[in-house]
């Protein structure tokens, strides 16, 4: 069964997008071409959300995005992948964002992005910010917005200014190994509706934090995949979507990682294997700072 999210919109999105972070950082054309047989084969798996900002590889992997969507041809056509992409925060004013947005659509080659995010608080007020978001829903360049690397404090914020609860996620930080959102910030997100976008669902190949072993090779991590005919990496993915209101966003530069990834939807875990993953990787039991590596 394919796992899917709701966004306070109505829209459903897949559980398991693609992520796009440390793509396009080199010029050789082998690497690029993989990368693109990459994105191409994990939509074409189903994975059909795709992850990207103007500051990775600074617009490359807008860049590199787009020539995936142009590569799925007639077959998939642009309205079935959902493309979301993200502002920085000193472009996300008035005197910026419009600009941004125009030139992130033109490297991404559409009209239109279906999810917008500011990528972290900076010194432009959230009002101003919802406010050219709003304007930018009603030119028809964005479809919808929300926001990434927010915390409890920045979440009631920006509930308090006007159209803030117009926000459809929060993209941050999460797997196994860094479960401090579980504390406050994933029940204050549920209260009010608002889905986790998990970026690194797989701990940056598991290097993150730095392990030993690193967190594909966690004992019982692999015990479980054994158990499931499965990977370390399908197994965390399964665990990360496991509520129905979290998104996860694997990156790969490989086909077959890819296609395992979007895999990872069919993996059914038991109670058995929380109780276990609980054990090895246990929930916060205080306030823990916002991670972002």
């Amino acid at each position: 069964m394919r796992h899917e999210v709701t966004l306070p919109s109505g829209v459903t999105v897949p559980a398991l997008g693609i992520g796009t972070w440390h793509t396009a950082e080199t010029t050789i054309i082998r690497q690029r071409e993989r990368e693109i047989d990459a994105l191409r084969t994990g939509i074409n798996a189903g994975m059909n959300l795709v992850d990207t900002a103007e500051m990775y590889s600074d617009g490359k992997s807008e860049s590199l995005v787009g020539e995936a969507l142009v590569s799925l041809g007639s077959a998939t056509p642009r309205s079935n992948v959902f493309v979301v992409s993200k502002v920085y925060p000193w472009n996300a004013g008035k005197g910026h964002i419009f600009d941004a947005c125009s030139a992130s659509l033109k490297r991404l080659g559409t009209d239109y992005l279906d999810l917008y995010l500011l990528h972290w608080r900076g010194s432009v007020p959230l009002a101003e910010t919802v406010e050219c978001m709003e304007e930018l829903v009603r030119r028809g360049m964005i479809r919808r917005w929300g926001v990434s690397n927010f915390d409890v404090a920045d979440m009631e914020e920006l509930w308090q200014v006007p159209n803030g609860d117009h926000c459809q996620v929060n993209e941050v930080l999460y797997h196994v190994g860094s479960r401090g959102i579980e504390y406050d910030l994933v029940p204050w997100l549920r209260d009010h509706n608002v889905p986790v976008m998990a970026y690194c669902p797989l701990a940056q190949g598991g290097t993150l934090p730095a392990t030993h072993p690193p967190l594909l090779a966690d004992p019982t991590l692999m015990s479980i995949a054994q158990k499931h005919h499965a990977t370390s990496a399908q197994v965390m993915l399964a665990w990360a979507i496991r509520n129905g209101a979290t998104i996860a966003i694997p990156m790969s530069t490989s086909a077959h990682h890819m296609r395992q990834n979007a895999l990872a939807d069919t993996v059914a875990l038991d109670n058995e294997d929380f109780t276990r993953i609980d054990a090895a990787f246990p929930a916060p039991t205080h306030k823990v700072d916002l991670a972002t590596q």
